[in-house]
């Protein structure tokens, strides 16, 4: 936050404390830009708009505190130090949902069994093919995502994938029934 900034926020909240809401509002609006940056740096993204909230509160609760001889940034910074420790002990105190000794997932042996073997089939292939593929087919991305990804040109993307899928049925052919 430049000085000047400081400055224009110091005298904004000493017009807020003399009854200008229009002044108030601007500044809370300004303060509320900061504190997102500040929170972001600090805590998990899903906490950042609460402490943000919370902060806030505690700004127009404790505006009388602040002294208008004295510079606002210290008075800010201080105020949201306090709601940002505040968060982290509340995060030290939540206990996480303990897990039950067994988790039933129907037909999960079959699907761990499945990635294992593609996982091994895809091994096979030459590294761009297994590339290219995992990258279209596996993770979703465009041709053009996973062209800039592998540094590959879009075409070079569609042939690897095609040559390496031809592959693969070529693979599963050959092999005996009893795998």
């Amino acid at each position: 936050m430049a000085d000047e900034q400081a400055d224009q926020w110091g005298a904004w909240m000493a017009a807020a404390q003399g009854g200008h809401g229009g002044t108030y509002r601007r500044l809370l609006g300004e303060i509320r830009t900061w504190l997102l940056r500040y929170f972001a740096r600090r805590l998990p993204p899903g906490q950042v708009e609460d402490a943000v909230q919370d902060t806030l509160i505690a700004i127009h609760e404790k505006r009388h505190t602040y002294d208008p001889a004295r510079p606002f940034r210290p008075w800010l910074a201080a105020v949201a130090r306090y709601k940002w420790i505040d968060r982290l002990r509340a995060m030290g105190r939540e206990q996480g949902d303990e897990l039950p000794e067994t988790i039933g997932i129907e037909g999960h042996e079959s699907q761990v069994t499945s990635a294992i073997l593609l996982r091994d089939l895809i091994e096979q292939l030459k590294p761009a093919q297994q590339q290219a593929i995992r990258l279209v087919k596996l993770d979703g991305f465009s041709v053009e995502e996973a062209s800039a990804k592998t540094g590959q040109s879009p075409s070079l993307v569609k042939v690897n994938i095609h040559r390496g899928l031809k592959q693969l049925a070529e693979i599963v052919r050959g092999a005996p029934d009893d795998e």
